[in-house]
């Protein structure tokens, strides 16, 4: 059974397994490096983040999820990052997932949910589609860390 939940601090170690991995994997995120559960924990005290995670009935992380402030977004929008384990795509994870990030982001005040997406993650794009999301801009010739230039698709859920 899937179950979603807060996350809190003591989660950060097991969350940034998860990334990881997924960074490990390459293709479906901009981040190029490893982080930690230092790294995860000081983004979760960020002022207006929100984090939600899912969790299996032993507790192993499935995925998670979290908004925050992005000083290049309007007001009242928030940036979302989504990660689920990469051998438990396809079981609802993201969408429950996001019916908790969006109600959470609604109820603190929040007027919209902004999703940058690779324009080579097709998964992505259409994860956040699947869920309302629409296009409202584009980057051309993002180089990541490692050196790596993609094009980026801006995409917006209004709350």
């Amino acid at each position: 059974m899937i179950h979603i939940r807060p996350a809190r601090t003591f989660d950060a170690a097991a969350m940034a397994a998860l990334l990881n991995e997924i960074i490990a994997i390459g293709g479906t995120t901009a981040m190029t490096r490893p982080v930690t559960g230092d790294d995860l924990r000081d983004w979760m005290a960020e002022p207006g983040s929100i984090w939600h995670l899912a969790e299996d009935d032993g507790g192993a992380v499935l995925g998670f999820q979290w908004v925050h402030i992005h000083p290049d977004l309007p007001p009242g929008m928030v940036d979302i990052a989504s990660f689920v384990d990469h051998r438990r795509h396809g079981l609802g994870i993201g969408t429950r997932l996001f019916d908790a990030t969006r109600k959470a982001a609604r109820a603190a005040g929040f007027t919209a949910i902004n999703a940058t997406i690779r324009a080579d993650n097709s998964s992505g794009l259409t994860y956040y589609r699947a869920r309302g999301f629409e296009t409202w801009g584009h980057q051309h010739g993002v180089t990541l860390d490692n050196g790596l230039t993609v094009d980026r698709v801006l995409t917006r859920y209004s709350l």
